[in-house]
């Protein structure tokens, strides 16, 4: 976060931890209930998907970063990109909120192929957070085509690798369709 003011840097610390401490309160586990901690689960249909630090969903949460720096440059161009990236930060801590909330997590169920997910640890939500900024500072920093590039790689590959991106579990969670879902099922 090289150049942040120390008003905005502290601003985000704060949404870090008022994020972890109502997703703790929710009940959520602060780690893998599994007792480890791992920098990579490559498992996506597994229980320990979205208990660790990075697995394939995190390719989607630097996606958010990309389409958060956009809008905020659309929006709020007058601003400075400080506090358009707290204000990402805010959004991207109220998603991880609301994701883990039961009737988010009944959605995925209901509706997509995540049959048995459970929600996520305290620590993949910190993690997806740090993520999305991670795609914020990228976007801020190259220029749009090579962004847009990297978008449709990570979209392209989580697609080949897991059978879902960010647009099929967007599309997933709002209009259901059953081929897509028969589909990702293998």
């Amino acid at each position: 976060m090289t150049g942040l003011p120390r008003r905005q840097v502290l601003t985000i610390f704060a949404v870090l931890a008022i994020a972890a401490a109502v997703l703790l309160v929710m009940g959520r586990a602060p780690i893998c209930t599994c007792g480890t901690v791992k920098l990579w689960h490559g498992a996506a249909q597994s229980a320990e998907n979205s208990q660790h630090i990075a697995d394939w969903y995190s390719a989607s949460h630097v996606v958010h970063g990309f389409l958060f720096y956009f809008a905020g440059w659309l929006l709020l161009r007058r601003r400075p990109w400080g506090d358009r990236l707290v204000l990402a930060v805010l959004v991207e801590a109220a998603w991880e909120i609301l994701e883990n909330s039961p009737v988010v997590i009944d959605r995925y169920r209901a509706a997509t192929i995540a049959l048995g997910y459970t929600g996520d640890s305290v620590l993949n939500a910190l993690s997806d957070i740090g993520f999305m900024i991670v795609g914020f500072m990228i976007a801020r920093r190259l220029p749009v085509v090579a962004t847009i590039g990297l978008q449709v790689t990570l979209e392209v590959t989580t697609l080949v690798a897991i059978r879902d991106n960010l647009a099929l579990n967007i599309l997933m969670l709002v209009w259901p369709v059953e081929a897509i879902r028969v589909w990702q099922a293998g």
